[in-house]
């Protein structure tokens, strides 16, 4: 323990005297430099030259010296400065900490968290991550969840915050191994303050073990807001890695509070030789305003794959979520004996677009399925574009995965204006499913405005706005070594408006029909053409 005691005021008083001392030291050495350090020679011999050159030698090596004295000098008082500082503010410091300390003891005596500061981060014990500490009730952000490392076990999570703050994140999740075959849970996010912050995001789950029936561990859910602030995304779901082993799920992602935006879903775990993890949902968007938050993509796997998650929506104002991605099929896997038995790998299905806000706000965009391996049907559905209500235009359709997968119908206009989505597009064929998937409608209009065009392929055009707007266009049919495929019908027109136009059948044998021009509006419009 030290006993000096230290006068900051002075040390610094101290320095400032002797910076002084070393100028007038400096300017005292320069005066009589020129004079000394060249000294004439009293007369032209060798001896008169020699004295005359010592006597500047002498006086060079003075200034010399001087100037290292004034460098050691100088940085004596940098030092000195530069240490009265140094106390000064660790006095400052230790002033405020007392302070602080002295503000907190009641309300951690009574409630175990503090008024002002940060939670403490939760540690790994025993292998068990732990909690991580709340933030002051006033002030100060959650601590993070700890890691957990013994098998199987979910992570630590996060903190919470009061008032004002963040969520701590939270803790990932401990991989599986033989005497727990199941990846722990990623921990929750903490929650944001009540008048802002940000929640925390999920911990990710841990990976499964090479067995048969393995589960990755399921991401965390993300922390929510409340009245200013986003959301915490989800926690991305663990790898399934055995024998018909399964991916995690992602996490939802938290709610958003009054003013704010929700955040994205987790992402569903991959499978090796399993199931992929569906997506989380994205975030519901704050109540007043704020854009839902993004469903997250399914986890790929070698047989099925994981859904994407559904996206969250708006409420007063703002845009709905996109839905997530469906996870791609493998191919398939090995029989008993070692021959190999067909592909049998299935896509996920995209995760439904979100609605938009009920005054104002697009709906979102459908995800698109996964693509299949080689199996009927076996390429993902897209799902249908999220709704506006009032004003705002629906969101577009997901598209069908290859192998089969059908493309989703558009979302609605508003009510008042908007127009209507378009449809998906459907997934390409392979040998299990040679022609290929329907495409899906564009979606209506209400009042005003135009409808969705159709999804290649076939998918019909949306109806224009019962008001005002033109029918969307047909996609055209799909291609078939048998009969083609049907083209759309183009999208009516109600009162003023063009019909839309109608699309030529798919290549086939025979080739597919046409579909049907859209009818003008009645007041004024043209009708659409038939297709071709």
């Amino acid at each position: 323990m030290s006993f000096a005691v230290v006068a900051p005021e002075l040390m610094r008083v101290a320095a400032s005297d002797l910076a002084n001392i070393g100028s007038t030291l400096s300017a005292a050495n320069a005066v009589p430099a020129a004079q000394t350090t060249a000294v004439q020679a009293a007369a032209a011999d060798e001896v008169s030259t020699a004295i005359a050159a010592l006597f500047g030698w002498h006086a060079q090596t003075y200034q010399s010296l001087s100037a290292q004295a004034t460098s050691f000098h100088d940085q004596f008082v940098q030092t000195l400065a530069s240490s009265g500082t140094s106390y000064w503010s660790a006095e400052a410091t230790n002033v405020e900490q007392t302070l602080l300390n002295a503000i907190n003891a009641p309300t951690e005596a009574l409630f175990g968290r503090p008024l002002l500061g940060d939670g403490a981060d939760g540690q790994t014990v025993n292998g068990v991550g732990q909690a991580g500490g709340d933030g002051g009730f006033l002030w100060g952000n959650g601590g993070n969840g700890g890691d957990s490392t013994s098998a199987g076990v979910a992570g630590g999570a996060g903190g919470s915050a009061g008032l004002f703050g963040n969520g701590g994140a939270g803790g990932t999740g401990a991989d599986a191994d033989v005497s727990a075959t199941n990846g722990g849970a990623g921990g929750a996010g903490g929650n944001a303050g009540l008048i802002f912050g940000f929640g925390g995001a999920g911990g990710t789950g841990g990976s499964g073990i090479n067995s048969f029936a393995s589960f990755g561990g399921n991401g965390g859910a993300g922390g929510n807001s409340y009245l200013l602030g986003a959301a915490g995304a989800g926690g991305n779901g663990g790898v399934g890695l055995g024998t018909s082993g399964f991916g995690g799920t992602g996490g939802d992602c938290g709610q958003g509070g009054l003013f704010g935006n929700g955040a994205a879903g987790g992402l569903g775990g991959q499978s090796t030789d399993g199931d992929g993890g569906s997506g989380g949902s994205g975030g519901r968007a704050g109540i007043l305003y704020g854009d839902g938050g993004d469903g997250g993509d399914g986890g790929a796997g070698r047989f099925s794959s994981g859904s994407g998650g559904a996206a969250g929506t708006a409420i007063l104002a703002g845009n709905g979520g996109s839905g997530g991605n469906g996870g791609s099929g493998g191919s398939g896997g090995n029989g008993a004996s070692s021959t190999a038995t067909s592909g049998d790998g299935f896509g996920g299905f995209g995760g439904i677009g979100g609605t938009g806000g009920m005054f104002f706000g697009n709906g979102g965009d459908g995800g698109n399925g996964g693509d299949g391996f080689d199996v009927a049907n076996g390429g993902g559905w897209g799902s249908s574009g999220g709704s506006a209500l009032l004003f705002g235009d629906g969101g577009a359709g997901g598209n069908g995965g290859a192998g089969g997968g059908q493309g989703a119908n558009g979302g609605l206009g508003g009510l008042v204006i908007g127009n209507g989505g378009n449809g998906g597009i459907g997934g390409a064929g392979d040998s299990g499913n040679p022609a290929g998937g329907q495409g899906g409608n564009g979606g209506g209009a209400y009042l005003i405005g135009n409808g969705g065009w159709g999804g290649v392929a076939g998918g019909s055009g949306g109806d224009g706005g019962w008001l005002l707007g033109n029918g969307g266009n047909g996609a055209e049919g799909g291609t078939s070594s048998a009969t083609g495929g049907a083209g759309g019908n183009g999208g009516n027109a109600r009162f003023i408006g063009n019909g839309g136009d109608g699309a030529h059948g798919g290549d086939g044998t025979p080739d597919g029909a046409s579909g049907t021009g859209g009818s003008g509006g009645i007041l004024f419009g043209q009708n659409g053409s038939d297709g071709g």
